[in-house]
C-alpha cells in the first residue's frame, strides 16, 4: 500500500469517528458527555482539515498518489 493511501485510508477512518462521535453526543442523556463529545468531534475535525490539505499536497507532489 502506498503511502498516499495510506493517508487517505487514515482520513476515511477519522472521518467515521468523527461522524461517531456526533452520534454519540446527540443520544446521550449526560450533559457533560454530550460537551466532551462535542468537543472532541470539533478537534477531530481540525484534524481532518490538516489531513485533507496533506492529501492535496501529496497529490501535488507525487503524481502517482493522485486518485486513491
Amino acid at each position: 500500500m502506498t503511502v498516499g493511501a495510506q493517508v487517505k485510508q487514515c482520513l476515511a477512518s477519522l472521518k467515521s469517528i468523527e461522524a461517531g462521535l456526533s452520534t454519540l453526543a446527540l443520544k446521550s442523556k449526560d450533559e457533560e458527555a454530550k460537551r466532551l463529545f462535542h468537543e472532541t468531534m470539533m478537534m477531530s475535525e481540525e484534524v481532518i482539515l490538516d489531513l485533507k490539505k496533506r492529501v492535496g499536497e501529496l497529490e501535488r507532489e507525487e503524481y502517482q498518489y493522485k486518485g486513491f
